[in-house]
């Protein structure tokens, strides 16, 4: 079968989507629709585990993979009746090969290609942060490639430019701490439940503007990398010498925020203007805190490029996102051998062009 007539194929049968790439069990049923990505999805469900590390106070990786184990069947099983479907209308498998923790991507890995072998169809692994970067491709207006990408997480905070699925230039990274790593540690050294950046953004909302005001970091010299470790020191010594009320807490976070966002704008315009773009695909974890969204639209206003969110259900991880990316290059003919591949650490700019 040549890759028009394998394509052809795919566009008449629905694609699973498996993430377990970290503490989130995702699944999802996609029907590939060149002309309508996002319209072709038929069901996505998810599980969470933040209970499971609460009392942890992050991620614990062994824990992680014995709860993907546990709950990866049974959503599978839910996604197939949501769409009505069975496993035998499955047109192909694309599950999450990394980045992540080692233990929890095999668990969707060996599960994704098993599935696919038993089957007889064509799996996928896919790139998380690819996966992530075509997350607005889901939403019924999607942003057409060239253009730049803010992919900003709890481990990542990083520019790319698309020119094309799979033609990508990382154009600025993390150097220490990124985005969502520096809200989740802040928020741990003020004493907010975990996890603690969704709890500290809430937080910020209660908070006084210029009460407190944090600087700006690697945005007084050129270069689009990131640096947060710094912020972080700044908001602890605040922090530590302040009445630590309960107002004051809520300054420092707003204070801690507004610095946050006011980087990633300034980058973000940096490379708009290095690229010569006109479209900003916003993706991640940290693409759902509503000040950057804010923030981010009335800039597009006032300098004359759009900016594109997924839904907040995917700005998280998901099973959706992975589907999506994986019935785009399963269309273009690409597919795994029998073999299980996981990558812990995966260079985005190391993918093929779709």
């Amino acid at each position: 079968m040549d890759n028009k007539e394998f394509s052809k194929s795919l566009q008449r049968k629905p694609i699973l989507g498996i993430e377990t790439s970290c503490d989130e069990t995702g699944v999802a049923l996609l029907r590939w629709e060149p002309a309508a990505p996002g319209g072709g999805l038929l069901a996505h469900t998810l599980y969470s585990q933040i209970k499971l590390h609460a009392d942890y106070g992050g991620v614990v990786p062994e824990l992680a993979s014995r709860d993907h184990v546990r709950k990866l069947l049974p959503l599978i099983r839910e996604a197939l009746a949501e769409a009505g479907l069975t496993v035998q209308d499955l047109g192909g498998v694309a599950y999450t090969a990394g980045p992540g923790l080692v233990g929890a991507l095999l668990v969707g890995a060996s599960a994704g290609r098993a599935l696919a072998w038993a089957l007889g169809v064509p799996a996928i692994g896919v790139h998380h942060m690819e996966g992530h970067l075509l997350a607005p491709l889901l939403e019924d207006d999607p942003p057409e490639p060239p253009f730049v990408a803010l992919l900003v997480s709890g481990g990542h905070s990083m520019l790319v430019e698309v020119e094309a699925i799979g033609q990508y230039t990382i154009l600025g990274d993390t150097l220490d701490d990124a985005a969502g790593e520096a809200f989740d540690k802040t928020a741990k050294m003020m004493g907010l439940p975990y996890p603690g950046g969704p709890t500290l953004a809430r937080l910020a909302e209660q908070g006084r503007a210029g009460a407190f005001r944090f600087s700006r970091p690697m945005t007084d010299r050129p270069g689009l990398d990131f640096s947060f470790s710094g912020l972080k020191t700044q908001v602890l010594l605040a922090w530590q010498q302040s009445d630590q009320a309960d107002q004051t807490r809520a300054d420092i976070a707003r204070g801690f925020e507004e610095a946050i966002v006011d980087t990633l704008i300034i980058k973000c315009r940096r490379a708009l203007q290095a690229c010569g773009a006109s479209r900003l695909v916003i993706a991640g974890g940290v693409g759902a805190n509503r000040r950057l969204r804010g923030e981010l639209a009335a800039a597009a206003a006032k300098d004359g490029f759009r900016v594109y969110f997924p839904r907040l259900d995917f700005c998280t991880d998901n099973g959706a996102m992975i589907a999506l990316a994986g019935a785009i290059r399963l269309a273009s003919g690409q597919h795994q051998d029998a073999s299980v591949e996981v990558h812990p650490r995966w260079d985005l700019q190391t993918l093929p062009a779709a």
